[in-house]
């Protein structure tokens, strides 16, 4: 790194760093420390400029991803490490809504070109991993910090290297490779919220919160383990009393014996955490620190190995007021909830990479990532039974520590036998093998496991005022399910397995490659879900009701015969389940190329798709209540195959129309979407994104999409590129929720196949050097990407009366715009980038039997970052997210029936690194 060097500023000075951005399908004009100067013909009378910073490592990266998406047969667009750091985002969901037609869900799902999750796909280095969501098999992209993160490689069209399960494209995370030199990086910083105040909800936790896991304070008692084993899953007071009769115990009368099981009863409801009192806590500022190191060693003139090591820690405060309305009755039945939430992330990654010769590398990565969201809120509520003007009302209290955590190890190997090979072996056994043939395996081996224990929901009723809806007083309520005591365990692993060997051919004026391969994938979800009650059904004195929980729930409470408490396992808990999917797929490509100007890529894939879901009881010690059903039309229904061939082809034109560098591309194939495990069951859970209750389908069927794509890409010797993309997706059988029958306070929503669906788009991006304006304008750049979209959706038969049978796709909005406007300081020590994201209206649940449809309003962020750079070695960066401070809204019939304003972010970092 040179500084204060003095040049001649060419006009291509950000030619590399413009171009390059374009890969990401934003503008990089990163010269983040840096001003890279490159020259194609000497220069007259340029301006001289005092202060020059080159980094070598940007410009590298910069070039790789420009030469990625130029040499990739299919629509591809790849986001790079530089240009994430710059404009600041911390996730890679929060990262991946800066691509084009890409749009960002519930902070943590991608839609890609207006399609659901569902129809997303995510892999790690180009590996399959489990997730740890509780009902869906998607990736939480939020659980992956940007830290860890070379490249984002969203691929939008298919080829048949890739899965089938294909719908509207697929997200490529690639974690940081191994250093060329000594690297090491140290960073601190701390943030705030808007909407986080001094003061936030909290309870009594265990000492390990800090570090984002439990120490058992919260976990399920061995005691209620054993009592559960002891009565074979009944531990009402009547069950309780069967046992005890069983096992000899003798009773004077029946009444003694319902005594000693009452009391039994009540000392196994005294093994549960109740240390639960709601209070008000300090919150304190946002924390985050980050560091890695990394180097590479070389032994003689061939061998090169290296090492790239690194963690990161953050914590943080959020407080959060979300309103709830009836469509119908918008002033009389609200739920207000204020929750608050303590995050913690904890992340390290261990990078080993071995290579000989530039034709043997092999490369292992291991990866620990948790996030842990320990969540405390009050609902306050009316509905249909009791409305704001009867002055009484509803309370929930509401206590959920969820932990998530992450571990995948990789290991990948690519081959190729050249000169340095060959010269190895004796006798030239090898100098047969084409020096041109390359070989490349890999295997990952992934475990995702979410932990919530001890979930605990307590039911109040409220004295308001009338007309305020202000609640006066509460106490708890007597009646059953007066506190719900839920705890859950996910584990969710893959092994993803495969090989695959390329041999290029050249001929006098064309090149051909050949490649084929081979793939599985082993995929296994365990759910267990126990939930306990705790019910208040008699009290002798209410006076203790509306005191804090912790008292309400005391031991001297529970064991006071004037009071009748019982503890019982809820006969609703039939949420567990076992499901597992095993697929294998070879495919095979051709990739021809005519005197570099016509390209032609044509592959297909055939699957083996197997798919098992069952309902658990964790609980079940009966023939008659078996934890796996032994029915054999039941067993059969469980089960799903799927065998079919995925074609896939891709036009390439190649050129200099209108600019120096001209790409038509043209590609068309056919993929799947098939349902989730949990989907393919028939039980009712409740979504823990959206807290609606959602049941699953057994007859569900895997969608199959036929998928066009047309783009036209134009780079500019001066920088500047335009790229133009239409899309086309036809969708036979597509998976959609739709609102069913239940009361009018719940929705309940169900799986069904819709008849068909299809979407039709144009994409558009551009950027844009603003030095053509002179003067200071120069260091200014603009850059942007609008996607516009159309979608319909026909129900068809399976739909439960739908209001109309024919809507747009779950999700889609009619355009979707990413701009971002960026300063580069001309002596490379200040750089700010202002981005704006909006998304159009998009439907959020379908409405039934003439109820009108709901629909998510466009939500505006407008973020900046700026970043100073004192020394070659330290940055400064400042972020400020929703300057606008926007809120997230769904609208029914006109009426706002949910409103949550995430408030305004605001963070300072400082980093170290050489």
């Amino acid at each position: 790194m040179v500084k204060n060097e003095k040049f001649q500023r060419a006009p291509l000075v950000l030619a590399i760093t413009a171009v390059s951005a374009f890969a990401s399908g934003a503008y990089a004009q990163e010269e983040d420390k840096v001003g890279v100067a490159i020259e194609s013909k000497p220069q007259v009378a340029a301006p001289q400029i005092e202060e020059l910073m080159v980094q070598g490592r940007l410009q590298s990266s910069a070039e790789m991803l420009i030469n990625e998406r130029l040499d990739d047969e299919v629509v591809t667009d790849v986001l790079g490490a530089e240009m994430i750091g710059r404009i600041g985002d911390s996730t890679v969901a929060a990262a991946l809504k800066r691509v084009s037609g890409l749009t960002l869900v519930n902070d943590k799902f991608v839609y890609v070109r207006g399609l659901g999750e569902r129809y997303s796909s995510t892999t790690l280095n180009g590996a399959t991993v489990p997730s740890p969501d509780l009902t869906r098999n998607v990736l939480p992209l939020d659980l992956f910090p940007t830290s860890v993160v070379e490249s984002l490689a969203v691929q939008k069209s298919y080829s048949a290297d890739q899965s089938a399960s294909f719908g509207g494209g697929n997200v490529d995370i690639r974690t940081k490779g191994i250093p060329e030199d000594l690297t090491f990086s140290f960073e601190v910083g701390t943030g705030m919220n808007s909407e986080t105040g001094g003061d936030v909800l909290s309870y009594a936790g265990g000492d390990d919160d800090v570090f984002g896991t439990d120490d058992g304070t919260r976990a399920l008692s061995a005691n209620i383990e054993a009592a559960m084993q002891r009565f074979q899953g009944d531990l009402s007071v009547a069950g309780i009393r069967d046992t005890l009769i069983a096992e000899g115990n003798e009773y004077a009368n029946a009444q003694e014996a319902y005594a000693a099981a009452q009391a039994l009863n009540r000392e196994l409801a005294l093994n549960l955490n109740r240390d639960i009192a709601i209070a008000d806590d300090s919150s304190t500022p946002d924390s985050d620190v980050k560091a890695s190191v990394g180097n590479s060693l070389y032994f003689g003139d061939n061998w090169e190995l290296g090492f790239l090591a690194g963690g990161s820690y953050k914590s943080k405060w959020r407080e959060t007021e979300r309103t709830q309305r009836n469509h119908a009755f918008p002033e009389e039945r609200i739920n207000t909830r204020t929750k608050s939430t303590y995050s913690v992330d904890m992340n390290g990654s261990l990078n080993l990479g071995l290579r000989y010769a530039d034709e043997h590398e092999l490369e292992t990565t291991s990866l620990f990532l948790r996030n842990t969201d320990d969540e405390t809120s009050i609902s306050d509520y009316f509905n249909e039974n009791r409305q704001v003007s009867d002055g009484r009302g509803f309370r929930d209290y509401q206590l959920k520590y969820e932990e998530r955590e992450m571990v995948v190890n990789q290991v990948k190997g690519s081959h190729r036998i050249g000169a340095e090979t060959k010269s190895l072996i004796p006798a030239g056994l090898l100098n047969w093998v084409p020096d041109e043939l390359s070989v490349d395996w890999f295997y990952s081996d992934a475990t995702a496991t979410t932990d919530i224990p001890n979930q605990v929901s307590v039911s109040a009723n409220t004295a308001t005022d009338p007309v305020t809806g202000e609640v006066l007083s509460s106490e708890v309520r007597v009646a059953a399910r007066s506190a719900d005591f839920r705890f859950t365990e996910l584990e969710d692993q893959v092994t993803n397995y495969g090989w695959s060997a390329t041999l290029p051919l050249e001929f006098s004026s064309s090149t051909l490659e050949l490649s084929t391969g081979f793939a599985r994938i082993e995929k296994g979800r365990t759910y267990k879900q126990t939930e306990l009650l705790l019910d208040i059904l008699e009290v002798g004195d209410n006076g203790f009701l509306n005191g804090p929980l912790d008292q309400v729930f005391s031991d001297e409470n529970i064991t006071d015969t004037d009071n009748n408490f019982v503890f019982d396992r809820s006969p609703s808990n039939k949420q567990s389940y076992i499901a597992a999917t095993l697929t294998d797929a070879v495919f095979g490509k051709a990739d021809w190329t005519l005197n570099e100007t016509w390209r032609v890529s044509a592959g297909a894939r055939w699957e083996d798709y197997n798919q098992v879901a069952l309902k658990w009881n964790p609980y079940g010690y009966t023939v008659e209540d078996p934890q796996i059903t032994s029915d054999i039309e039941e067993l059969e229904s469980a089960v799903y195959s799927q065998e079919d061939v995925y074609p896939s082809v891709s036009l390439t034109y190649m050129g200099s129309w209108w600019a120096e560098t001209f790409q038509l591309r043209f590609g068309a194939s056919k993929t799947a979407v098939r349902p989730d495990l949990r989907e393919i069951t028939d039980s009712l859970y409740i979504d823990p994104i959206t807290d609606e209750r959602v049941r699953g389908n057994p007859d569900v069927r895997p969608s199959e999409i036929n998928n066009y794509d047309l783009r036209g890409e134009w780079f500019f010797d001066n920088g500047d590129n335009l790229t133009v993309s239409l899309f086309y997706k036809d969708i036979t059988d597509p998976i959609e929720f739709f609102e069913a029958p239940i009361s009018d306070t719940d929705r309940l929503r169900e799986l069904v196949n819709a008849e068909s669906g299809e979407i039709t788009g144009i994409e558009l991006e551009g950027m844009k050097d603003l030095g053509f304006l002179g003067g200071f304008m120069e260091s200014f750049f603009v850059q942007g990407n609008v996607t516009l979209q159309e979608s319909e959706l026909v129900a068809g038969a399976d739909a439960d009366a739908p209001t109309n049978q024919v809507r747009t796709l779950a999700g889609a909005s009619e355009y979707v715009v990413n701009t971002l406007f960026g300063f580069d300081s001309p002596d490379g020590g200040h750089s700010a980038t202002i981005g704006y994201n909006v998304f159009g209206e998009r439907l959020y649940l379908a409405g039934r039997n003439g109820a009108p449809d709901s629909f998510e309003q466009p939500f505006h962020s407008l973020d900046l970052t700026y970043s100073w750079y004192p020394t070659e070695e330290i940055t400064v960066k400042a972020k400020m997210q929703n300057l606008l401070d926007d809120a997230i809204e769904i609208e029914r019939a006109g009426v706002i029936v949910f409103e949550e304003k995430p408030g305004q972010s605001f963070s300072l970092s400082a980093q170290y690194q050489f």
